[in-house]
């Protein structure tokens, strides 16, 4: 995740202050002078971290903390509420009109933020929610731009309208929501042009579709690997043209991500959404607590949980569970748990919500046991083995004698030790399920004491 050395950094910050029985005003002033640091190195706006460490400071060094029974405690507890509050305190979420009144939303931004793909992602999110949006094409300069938005749309099972790049944006607006009212769709989401840099004429653009249509809700597509500049766009497109809310892109990438820090204090507009993945499923709802709790390293259990829900097939969840106690399952379920946990972002984004495990992934390399990119590539090795076996051998690895072992490896492209290993695994894992029936649910244990992941 963008945070991952920001959040190293205050986790050793953090450690140092743990360490400590009492402490003093200077530990105190010291370990702030360190998270100043790591805040600036993370490109949060300078004022905005000034800001953020006096606030710290004032409430840090009060009796209350400095004589506590876990005043290192106490600080994290500080710095964790000062960083929601500057991330906005409240989710919030896309105003949509009242009733049956159809909402018209604005899509603004840089080109290459994300836009297009971005306005794609927001529509599924309101299909999802019983919604009717319609996607419109705006964009009448980009090559390309209309068919993207068209395959998105189709993508995600939601209408688009195009007049193709002959007309202006402002009279496309006008005739989409003409066909709105004749369709049934009760949210309108304009995706308009974007520019390489802030220029009048995108913005002049913008308000001749303010002015042709109501718009009740302009939302701005920021890249938080743009890092400061993110704000910067932020505070001047509010300041020209007014925007009610914005969404980080590419929020996953490894990036120093201060923009979300920065953006709510700076232009006082919220963060809706983050993309944090390219497939039109990864878009979150921004919740500032969470996002505290990730970058200080306590993980985000909650969101981990509802991915859980949303993505992973419940019959199918039921039925490994089941194949698991009765250590039954076979080399496909190995295949369906890799598949599943894939639906929920892929292993590093499963690791970055785990609490604890979020700041020790910004020491990729040093940690080869969490080192999420590693065990991606492992996991990859294990299913390209997976596949290269015959269904037989799948549902029936006893079968698996050195000639079938030595076929497997030439077709996965590995060498034979590594499907040796993965049968060794397999079989200590099934050894290990049958040792286990207290936790698994079986005699001699309670049922639903532990859960599986998958």
């Amino acid at each position: 995740m963008a945070f991952d050395s920001l959040t190293e950094k205050l986790q050793n910050v953090f450690r140092n202050l743990r360490s400590k029985g009492r402490l003093t005003e200077d530990d105190v002033k010291t370990a702030l002078r360190e998270v100043k640091m790591a805040l600036l190195e993370a490109d949060v706006n300078f004022k905005v971290v000034k800001s953020f460490i006096k606030n710290v400071q004032e409430r840090a060094v009060g009796q209350d903390v400095m004589n506590g029974l876990n005043p290192g405690q106490m600080v994290i507890k500080i710095v964790n509420e000062e960083l929601v509050a500057l991330m906005g305190s409240e989710t919030t979420e896309i105003r949509l009109e009242p009733g049956k009144a159809t909402t018209v939303i604005m899509m603004a931004g840089l080109q290459g933020a994300g836009k297009t793909t971005t306005t794609a992602k927001l529509a599924g999110k309101f299909k999802l929610k019983g919604k009717k949006p319609l996607l419109v094409a705006c964009d009448v300069y980009r090559p390309a731009a209309i068919q993207q938005l068209q395959i998105n749309g189709e993508k995600q099972g939601v209408d688009v309208f195009t007049m193709g790049d002959k007309h202006k944006p402002a009279n496309i607006a006008k005739a989409a929501l003409e066909h709105a009212a004749k369709n049934g769709n009760n949210i309108v989401i304009l995706d308009t042009a974007g520019r390489l840099h802030i220029d009048e004429g995108m913005m002049e653009e913008l308000r001749e579709i303010k002015e042709a249509v109501t718009v009740h809700q302009t939302i701005l597509v920021v890249d938080a690997m743009t890092g400061q500049d993110a704000v910067n766009v932020a505070k001047e497109f509010n300041d020209k043209i007014g925007i009610d809310g914005v969404i980080v892109t590419k929020l996953d990438g490894d990036t120093r991500g201060g923009a979300a820090l920065s953006i709510k204090a700076v232009t006082g507009c919220p963060i809706l959404y983050a993309g944090m993945g390219e497939k039109l499923s990864d878009l979150e709802q921004f919740y500032p607590d969470r996002m505290a709790s990730r970058i200080l390293g306590m993980g985000d259990i909650l969101t981990l949980i509802e991915k859980a829900e949303a993505d992973i097939d419940e019959d199918k969840a039921k039925e490994m569970s089941q194949k698991l106690r009765k250590a039954q399952f076979d080399f496909e379920d190995y295949l369906e748990s890799m598949k599943q946990m894939r639906k929920m972002g892929g292993l590093g984004n499963i690791l970055g919500m785990l609490p604890g495990i979020g700041g020790m992934m910004g020491k990729m390399g040093k940690t080869p046991d969490i080192d999420s990119d590693d065990a991606q590539r492992k996991m990859e090795r294990m299913e390209a083995i997976i596949y290269s076996m015959t269904v037989k051998e799948r549902r029936n690895p006893d079968i698996l004698n050195p000639s079938r072992k030595h076929r497997i490896a030439k077709g996965a492209g590995v060498d034979i030790s590594e499907v040796n290993k993965l049968c060794k695994q397999f079989e200590q894992m099934k050894k290990m399920m049958k040792q286990m029936p207290g936790m698994m649910g079986g005699k001699g244990g309670k049922k639903g004491k532990f859960k599986l992941p998958f």
